[in-house]
Order: structure tokens, then C-alpha cells, then sequence
């Protein structure tokens, strides 16, 4: 209730999170700072010194595999077969049910067995908070038919795959004025059951890993003439930033906080350098052998410097600097370094080779690398839906080998400017 503008202010201090948590105690001390105004100028006077510590506030680490199945399970209709999945939920204070958890649809099988579930004990509330369990029967019309149910927590289903005994389902059921649970002859098993602790990025951060920076850069020529105002590459003579600008500086200075020595790998695609053939990833600082540069600072400048000895050109291929980034990850891991790399790719527009794409995607996706593809523009993205594995399958390379994980995600960056 206190009135700030009736207190003396002593003074302010400010920092990233980030700044922070990359102490080695995750402790950071700042100068208080109080600006004074007078008529001529205003300046800031040092008023003490204030301490900031973080911690991290969770719930549980604790992550529980499940893999259930059932017995016996009943048709709904005479002549229709049995489609049967589950939806696990979670039971809050007013007594309603909120789903967490859903396996997938197994077709014509009375005794089923679903791929594992995972549920993260803080997701749930804890180990003894109650669970239902609720098998159904898909429709294709979305109205399913509940076969039946159990409520049990956590513990419960610890219990029951340790005892190897099944539990009777039941089915609500309309008796007069009241509703009476009908036990049914299908059961529930939970054929295995397993605790794993998951790690989080402050763990991580804590053990000494480092995140390094790397950033590629298209020079394509759809990207239109770097001396006209409609280029995606202008150079504004007021110092407004372009897309590509935005997109370094915006994902730079979060990473670049996680990155001790601030060096970064910087290169370009699809351009031709002075007097010689067009390269599908060249240095953005113009050096034949040393592609670092020092700092957001000198990916801006070695950018800016690259747009005017450089002729842009094409095809917009990816496979070359994903290699490069992969190489460089996989030296770091042969010298057991705790690093993570983070390649930020910014392009215009569809991607020239996209099974090769795939191929290099696959083939790095084993390495502590991740690829953040930032498309400027009003162009057609879908190719790099693809490469963005969310919605769908993992990649797959030209010989068959399945991603081990996705190491990519995709963002317009129409759709995040501001």
C-alpha cells in the first residue's frame, strides 16, 4: 500500500537474467544508481551497491514412464470393432478432471499396448495426487464412447505394475436417481514403470556447459539489390535496423551472455565474393582461414562490410554451413569440451536443396548443436515447416536413417517482430 511517489528514492540498478545465472554462485552485484537533474545537465551519483540472487523454484525434476495396457476391453456396439486409447487426467480442488496426457488410437484391439507415457510429477501435483484414467473408443466423428476407467495415483500405478496384478475398470452407470460405478471384466496393466530426473538449463549451466554462437547469413539475390530501400539487405542511412540486423541482434544478445569468450563463427551463403565463384559458405569477415568475429558488434560490422564485396547470387542451399556448424560441434565434442552450439540461419526465402538439407540435418542431429532458422520477408515458408520437424515425423535422410532428435525450429520473423 506504500505511495512511491511520497518515498526518496535511493537509486536503481538493472541487468539481464542471464547475467545472473552464469555466475558461478548466481550472484551478481550492482551499483545503486540515482540520476539527479539540474538545470544545465542531468547526471547519475553512485548510491551503494545492491546484491541480486537467483534460484530456481521447482516442484519436482522427477519425470514417470509408463507403459500401460489393457484386457479384455468391451465393444461398445455389436458389430463394430474395438478403436481404443487413453486420456490420463488430473484432478483438481473443485472436482473437475483436467486432461494431461493422451496415448495414441490403436485400431481393432481388445487387448491393447501403448507406446510409453511420460508425466511430470510437478504436472501432475505429486506422487499421491489422484489420476483418472479413461480408456475410449474413437469415432470418427469426435464423439467417443468411455469403455471405462480407473482413479489411481502415481503411487497406485507403481503398485500395480510391481504386484503384476491388473486393475478392474468401471463404468459409471445410471441406477434410478444415482449413479453407481459398474466393475467391468477389462483390466488395466502398467506393464512398466520407471523414475528418470530431468535436468534443466540451469543444471546444465551450473556444470560449466557454454553456449557458442554461430550465425550464417543468405546473400541470395531474391533478397533484391542491397542499394534499394526495398531490399531485405538495405543499409538505412538513419541507422534503422533491416530484418537481418533485427534477427542477430535480437537472438545475439541472448545468447551471447552464455558464451565466455564472445567469439563467433559468422558466415555467408549463396553469394559470389570478389573474382571468384559462388560460394555456398564464405567468411563474412572476408579472411580466407578465420571466420570468428568479436561480438553482436562484429557480426553487424563484418555483415555490413560483406554487402559490399560480395554480388548476390543463388541457389539458397543450407547443406554447406549446417556442415561447417556440424564440424565444428563435432571437434568440440571429440575434445570432450563442455560445449552447446546454437547456428542461427536467416534467409529469405525456399530452400534450393532440401534433401540435402535433410541428409546434413540427420547426420548432425547426434551433436550438441541446435539450428534456429529465422525466415525474413513475406515469402512461402513451408519447406521450413518441413525441416521444423513439430508437426510431424523426424527427419529422414536419402539412405533411410531416422533424426535421433530435432535439432531445428523455425520462426517468421513477421510473426515475432515487436
Amino acid at each position: 500500500m506504500l505511495k512511491l511517489e511520497e518515498q526518496q528514492s535511493l537509486g536503481e540498478a538493472s541487468c539481464a537474467l542471464s547475467e545472473i545465472v552464469t555466475k558461478p554462485n548466481r550472484s551478481l552485484t550492482l551499483d545503486l544508481v540515482r540520476r539527479v537533474e539540474s538545470v544545465s545537465s542531468t547526471h547519475s551519483q553512485h548510491h551503494g551497491k545492491l546484491t541480486v540472487h537467483a534460484e530456481e523454484c521447482f516442484s519436482s525434476r522427477t519425470t514417470a514412464e509408463m507403459m500401460l495396457s489393457c484386457l479384455d476391453l468391451e465393444s461398445k456396439d455389436l458389430f463394430s470393432k474395438c478403436d481404443p486409447f487413453l486420456v490420463i487426467s488430473k484432478l483438481v480442488e473443485s472436482g473437475i478432471s483436467i486432461p494431461v496426457c493422451k496415448t495414441e488410437v490403436l485400431k481393432n484391439d481388445h487387448n491393447p499396448t501403448w507406446k510409453p507415457v511420460f508425466l511430470n510429477i510437478q504436472q501432475v501435483g505429486s506422487k499421491d495426487s489422484p489420476l483418472v484414467i479413461e480408456c475410449f473408443n474413437f469415432n470418427s466423428n469426435g464423439k467417443h464412447d468411455l469403455i471405462g476407467k480407473v482413479q489411481k495415483s502415481l503411487a497406485d500405478l507403481e503398485k500395480i505394475h510391481s504386484g503384476r496384478e491388473g486393475e478392474n475398470l468401471f463404468l459409471p452407470t445410471l441406477v434410478g436417481h444415482d449413479c453407481e460405478n459398474k466393475i467391468l471384466k477389462s483390466k488395466l496393466f502398467v506393464e512398466n514403470f520407471s523414475e528418470t530426473v530431468q535436468h534443466t538449463f540451469l543444471d546444465y549451466l551450473a556444470g560449466g556447459v557454454e553456449l557458442n554462437f554461430m550465425v550464417a547469413i543468405d546473400f541470395t539475390a531474391s533478397n533484391g539489390n542491397p542499394r534499394l530501400p526495398d531490399s531485405l539487405h538495405y543499409i538505412d542511412p538513419s541507422g534503422r535496423q533491416n530484418a537481418y540486423q533485427k534477427a542477430i541482434y535480437e537472438v545475439g544478445e541472448v545468447l551471447q551472455f552464455y558464451d565466455t569468450d564472445k567469439c563467433f563463427p559468422a558466415w555467408g551463403f549463396g553469394a559470389r565474393p570478389i573474382d571468384g565463384p559462388v560460394s555456398h559458405c564464405f567468411n563474412l569477415n572476408g579472411s580466407n582461414n578465420y571466420c570468428k568475429v568479436e561480438g553482436i558488434r562484429g557480426i553487424m560490422m563484418a555483415y555490413t562490410s560483406a554487402l559490399f564485396n560480395v554480388s548476390l547470387a543463388g541457389p539458397t542451399l543450407f547443406g554447406h554451413v549446417i556442415n561447417k556448424a556440424a564440424l565444428i560441434a563435432s571437434q568440440s565434442l571429440a575434445d570432450e569440451a563442455q560445449k552447446y552450439f546454437v547456428l542461427l540461419i536467416i534467409t529469405d526465402g525456399v530452400v534450393t536443396d532440401l534433401q540435402e538439407t535433410k541428409d546434413a540435418l540427420v547426420k548432425a542431429s547426434d551433436l550438441p548443436l541446435s539450428i534456429l532458422i529465422v525466415g525474413v520477408g513475406g515469402a512461402d515458408f513451408k519447406e521450413m515447416e518441413i525441416l521444423d520437424a513439430d508437426k510431424g515425423e523426424r527427419l529422414e535422410s536419402s539412405t533411410g536413417r531416422v533424426a535421433s532428435r530435432d535439432i531445428v525450429q523455425f520462426v517468421p520473423f513477421r510473426d515475432v517482430q515487436g
